[in-house]
């Protein structure tokens, strides 16, 4: 039962990531940047539900939804004045300009909050299912971590193939200019992207900090690179892709900790993910992009 166990554990932080890794895969599939401040996003909204539970004693589902809003403002806020100006810059100066937002963030969130580590109260309350008479214990927080994931994926997939608003976004990731003699907005579309990726953000602040409940401005620096890992994982620019690399990279990450080693858990992780890329360098679900002539 204990691989058991450690399987659903690793299901449960594989669907954290991938629900941040869909920030990173929409955001460079449709304007062809990498948002490294997206980690940090995760953090302000965990810090968001942690002070509208603690300060105001809201319910969490109140305090999630306010941090959906908050994150969602944020990001469009962060695309208007870090990135739009430099839609037609080189891809090191938006790179640069991300890693300068990501610090920002980072040094608001230790003036105003501190460097001291606060506890998390959790947003699942539900204790979770005891299975084989008792021997395998599935927590709440993992099941409804997975659901979530699940639901997301499927309600974004439908969203970019079945709306208008998600077909200008495959419009503008195929092709920015096509799509501009289309009559398509691309900076609004561009804005949404953003929109969705830091409200999605908001979400696994919550359930990342539910299964390891302490909270410091840092805590969305490694769940953001990792994230980002996976996306490259499972394809980036590809949502089926993120979902798939999440789960992988969730699973190996828990499964190296209980079986080899927790201080080596992390370089395994990144040294699957250089074997991947050295075998099929889009990853698993990516399609080479073709330059233009």
């Amino acid at each position: 039962m204990g691989f058991l166990t450690y399987l659903i554990n690793g299901l449960s932080l594989g669907s954290v990531y991938a629900i941040i890794a869909l920030g990173y895969t929409m955001v460079y599939g449709i304007a062809k940047m990498l948002n490294f401040a997206h980690g940090d996003v995760i953090m302000v909204g965990a810090y968001l539900v942690f002070m509208c539970m603690s300060n105001t004693g809201a319910p969490a589902v109140v305090s999630i939804v306010i941090s959906i809003v908050c994150c969602t403002a944020l990001g469009m806020l962060i695309e208007k004045i870090a990135y739009k100006p430099l839609r037609r810059a080189t891809n090191l100066a938006v790179l640069i300009t991300a890693i300068g937002v990501s610090y920002f963030l980072q040094n608001m969130a230790l003036l105003i909050f501190g460097s001291n580590p606060v506890s998390f109260t959790s947003v699942i309350t539900w204790q979770g299912i005891s299975l084989a008479g008792g021997q395998l214990k599935i927590t709440g927080t993992a099941i409804i971590t997975i659901i979530t994931c699940l639901i997301i994926m499927v309600g974004l997939m439908w969203f970019v193939k079945n709306t208008k608003p998600g077909q200008a976004m495959r419009a503008v990731s195929e092709d920015k200019d096509a799509a501009v003699l289309m009559g398509i907005n691309v900076n609004a579309t561009i804005s949404l992207t953003f929109a969705i990726g830091s409200g999605l953000a908001a979400i696994a602040g919550a359930l990342l900090c539910s299964s390891y409940p302490s909270l410091t401005p840092y805590t969305g620096s490694m769940p953001g690179i990792k994230a980002f890992t996976a996306a490259v994982f499972g394809g980036i620019g590809s949502i089926p892709g993120a979902l798939i690399g999440g789960l992988l990279l969730g699973i190996i990450e828990i499964l190296a900790k209980a079986y080899i080693s927790s201080q080596l858990a992390d370089a395994i992780v990144f040294a699957v993910l250089i074997i991947v890329l050295l075998v099929k360098p889009t990853g698993i679900l990516g399609k080479q992009i073709k330059e233009k002539v």
